[in-house]
């Protein structure tokens, strides 16, 4: 079958080539895709934003699309399962009233606070003033989302009045997130490790994936700035049995059921970012309605399931399987990115070391890069995210920064720790 893949990070990339393997497979468009997507079996990019939802649906009607496959969160925040369903097109993401569980903070913490979801205390501001006065007598750090979708910028963590002033000043007086910061969100802040919990939810029926955990902050030992995503690393040895049951049970079920209370249907990815306190316990730090990035390339790399097949079984409720099935080995994805991340950084420049960097261990996925006068070149701040699998997670560890440590460019920057939480607990 034809399938359009919307999206041009590593995450797509990891999807396309996870998906390019599956025998249903015809051919794979994405849009707008990266220079590593174009090299994959049976993948083609093509030249339309992710926010471009007319053109999609041009494209889809023109080209006999028979399922789409969404990998970030803005075309599901416009809309784009809702476009899709009115011509009749399978479309595996959430609809767009779903998709306010990342699109909408307040939207989310008020329907985790309905529906008992362990989350952090917050309180919602709509004007400067407010939240001014608000922050005032509050305990610190204290942790400033802006409610919009802000492209993995919008949250900030202030570790004083000061600070969290010159946020606040910045975000309604400066209009430093736009229309995504026109409400924020200010809430305690939590203490613990970050844990992602990733799963396949299909109205009332959940299907976890495998465990895994990111790096957020840039520099190491989790120092720096919040990012996107530095690294990744599944299986996550934080996950014991109990704490999955817990997951289940409070997270992810009273999830589902709070939506069907809200007669919000849910079709998808859905991720909680939890923090995992010292009494082992998790709150829900955000919801996304897709997966996360770079968590999805280590994720992709130890899946054995036929990932397409998996997909499509969702829009049969009988066919959706119990579980997917893993390869016991470990994955370890560095992410390779361009100094300066995630303010301003340099583009178009050259990578070396990419010929001869794949193997049957190790996997480098394209973020944001491009192909110009015949040449792969930087075109974003996360550039590319190495991704090993081994027996141990260690091996899988060593054989990622051996390939990391083989590719070059004048601006490269990476984390040198990714997967110590992870080793710390195996």
């Amino acid at each position: 079958m034809k399938l359009l893949l919307i999206g041009g990070g590593g995450r797509e990339h990891a999807l396309a080539w996870k998906l390019s393997q599956s025998p249903l497979t015809e051919h794979i468009y994405i849009a707008p895709g990266n220079a590593g997507t174009a090299t994959e079996p049976k993948c083609s990019n093509i030249p339309i934003a992710v926010n471009q939802i007319d053109k999609i649906i041009d494209f889809i009607q023109s080209h006999d699309i028979q399922l789409v496959i969404v990998g970030p969160e803005e075309p599901l925040v416009l809309g784009i399962k809702d476009a899709c369903e009115k011509i009749n097109i399978k479309c595996f993401g959430p609809c767009k009233e779903a998709s306010q569980l990342e699109g909408s903070k307040s939207f989310a913490k008020d329907f985790m606070k309905k529906y008992g979801i362990p989350t952090a205390g917050y309180e919602t501001f709509s004007d400067y003033a407010n939240a001014s006065h608000y922050i005032k007598n509050r305990d610190y750090p204290l942790v400033i989302k802006a409610d919009g979708l802000a492209a993995g910028k919008g949250v900030i963590i202030s570790n004083s009045v000061i600070e969290a002033e010159k946020v606040i000043s910045q975000i309604f007086k400066e209009q430093r997130f736009g229309a995504a910061g026109n409400k924020v969100v200010i809430e305690e802040f939590l203490e613990g490790e970050e844990l992602s919990y990733i799963a396949i939810v299909k109205d009332q029926k959940i299907l976890p994936l495998a465990s895994s955990q990111d790096h957020k902050r840039r520099d190491d030992l989790d120092q720096g700035p919040n990012t996107g995503g530095m690294g990744a690393y599944s299986p996550a040895p934080l996950l014991d049995e109990d704490l999955n049951n817990y997951v289940i049970k409070n997270v992810m079920e009273k999830t589902a059921y709070g939506l069907k209370q809200e007669k919000i249907p849910y079709h998808g990815f859905l991720y909680a970012g939890l923090m995992i306190g010292k009494d082992n316990k998790p709150k829900v730090l955000e919801f996304n309605c897709r997966l996360g990035d770079p968590e999805t390339q280590p994720i992709m790399m130890r899946m054995k399931s036929d990932l397409l097949e998996t997909i499509l079984s969702t829009f049969d409720k009988n066919m959706m399987p119990l579980t997917i099935e893993w390869t016991d080995e470990s994955a370890v994805g560095v992410v390779m990115a361009s100094k300066n991340y995630p303010e301003d950084y340099l583009k178009g420049q050259s990578i070396f070391g990419l010929q001869g960097a794949n193997n049957a261990s190790t996997k480098v996925f394209h973020a944001g890069t491009k192909v110009h006068n015949k040449e792969i070149v930087t075109d974003g701040g996360r550039v590319l995210c190495v991704t090993s699998l081994g027996p141990t997670l260690k091996a899988a560890q060593q054989l990622a920064y051996k390939t990391v440590e083989s590719i070059k460019w004048d601006s490269s920057f990476y984390r040198k720790d990714i997967g110590v939480r992870g080793l710390k607990k195996d």
